[in-house]
């Protein structure tokens, strides 16, 4: 299994008791969807490895309590501290609307109210206070802020980004 085969769920945070119990801090708005999972991949120095899930459990808001086979000691669980989980693609639940996943967009055009096409979604930024589209128009980066109120409508039969800047925005990075 390739990492762009998967979707990144959480990181394994601390252990939770001496029997090689961890806890998993989800990157997830539902972590109840992955309460009782068979298997999950952990990255291992680059390379994702399943572990296979003898017993799981939500703990208090968004941390997952695991306990894998084979990781019955301290020892093993501390091997485990600071590694990050992943699973499949197809297990994402499929959002609708104008809910998307960040890989599923990328590629995407965005077209924008009223300036036209703007260019094609290279990237997106979350490690800011806001996350940003990275749109690139013809070799020039344009940044637009991800707002809820911005994105008029996600168009994913025809790879469309419909959104609506205030005036000027668009213009800060051409002229």
């Amino acid at each position: 299994m390739k990492k762009e085969e998967c979707f990144y769920l959480g990181k394994i945070v601390k252990k939770y008791s001496f029997k090689g119990e961890l806890l998993a801090k989800l990157d997830t708005d539902e972590p109840d969807l992955y309460d009782g999972l068979d298997a999950i991949f952990i990255d291992l120095r680059g390379n994702l490895v399943p572990f296979f899930i003898e017993s799981s459990q939500l703990h208090k808001s968004n941390l997952l309590r695991l306990k894998f086979e084979d990781v019955n000691t301290e020892a093993d669980a501390d091997a485990l501290i600071k590694t990050e989980l992943y699973l499949p693609l197809d297990l994402l639940p499929k959002l609708d609307g104008n809910k998307f996943y960040f890989h599923e967009v990328i590629g995407f055009t965005i077209k924008d109210k009223n300036y036209g096409k703007v260019g094609v979604l290279k990237g997106i930024n979350d490690s800011t206070a806001q996350a940003l589209f990275e749109i690139d128009r013809n070799g020039i980066e344009i940044l637009i802020p991800m707002n809820d109120e911005f994105i008029v409508k996600v168009d994913r039969k025809n790879k469309t980004i419909e959104v609506d800047t205030p005036e000027g925005l668009i213009d800060l990075y051409i002229e």
